[in-house]
Formats: C-alpha cells, sequence, structure tokens
C-alpha cells in the first residue's frame, strides 16, 4: 500500500501523519509505502515545524521529512492521496491528472472514528500547544484506521 498525506506547506500535519503511519505499520508482513508533500512551494527542503516535532516526539514520533510539493507523479505512485482539508482535496482534485487520478483523493476526515467532533485536520500553525496536540490525536485515530482499511490489500 502507497500512502501519501498532503498538508498546505508539508511542515505540520502531513510530516506528522506520516511518521505516525510509519510507526504503526513498522515490522507489519504488509508493505507499505508513506511520504508527505504540500501543496505550496514555501518550505521544500525544510524539516517540519519546530513545535510539531517537539509535540510528536513527545509521544515517540521523530519528524525528519524534508518538506516537498506535490507533483503530478505523484498521482501514479501512490494507491492512495489523503488531504488534510478541503482546501488541500480541492487543490489536489484540480492537479489530478485523470478521473482515475482524482479518485485516489480522499479526506484525512474519511478515517476519523465514527462521532469525530472534526471534519477535517485543522491547521496548527497559528495555534498554541493545543492545537498541535488536537492534531496529532486526530492523525493517530485516523492512522489506525488506515491501517484497519487497507491491511491485507
Amino acid at each position: 500500500m502507497k500512502v501519501l498525506f498532503v498538508c498546505l506547506g508539508n511542515i505540520c500535519r502531513s510530516p506528522a501523519a506520516e511518521e505516525i503511519l510509519r510507526s504503526m505499520t513498522e515490522g507489519s508482513p504488509d508493505d507499505w509505502t508513506i511520504d508527505s508533500a504540500g501543496t505550496g512551494r514555501y518550505h521544500i527542503g525544510q524539516l517540519p515545524d519546530r513545535r510539531m516535532r517537539v509535540h510528536a516526539r513527545q509521544r515517540g514520533y521523530e519528524l525528519t521529512h524534508h518538506c516537498r510539493q506535490v507533483d503530478l507523479e505523484d498521482f501514479e505512485d501512490f494507491d492512495l492521496i489523503i488531504g488534510m482539508d478541503n482546501s488541500i482535496l480541492a487543490s489536489l482534485r484540480h492537479t489530478a491528472p485523470s478521473v482515475e487520478a482524482a479518485r485516489k483523493v480522499r479526506p484525512m476526515a474519511d478515517f476519523f472514528t465514527p462521532g469525530a467532533r472534526y471534519d477535517h485536520v485543522p491547521d496548527p500553525y497559528y495555534e498554541g500547544s493545543e492545537g498541535f496536540e488536537l492534531v496529532l490525536d486526530l492523525l493517530e485515530d485516523g492512522c489506525r484506521n488506515i491501517i484497519k482499511e487497507y491491511s491485507g490489500k
């Protein structure tokens, strides 16, 4: 299973999701390829936001991904492309080179446990510690459910 997580700048939500899913699938008998990217070019080559790295590290995740932008090859290379919010989803669907490629795009909220209070992963960039913790909670929940849905496929 090849999964790409996408947010705006690839410095908070998507690299955290990448590392969470990677950690959860480590040692799995299933073959997983996991990456992340941003729709914007703002932070190419940089490490994720320091605040996200600190909060993730407190949960045992090391965010070492270097930010990159989504490109057309991603639609060919990945089975599932997960957007964090509606604006990211719209951008991905607009960029998709075909209808088939656009079908690979799904919202992260599709994987939240039913009854979740959120229908997207909020951007914590302008938030305090609580925003980063909320994002990590949502991503951990969603990643557990991605594994349930796609394990063995």
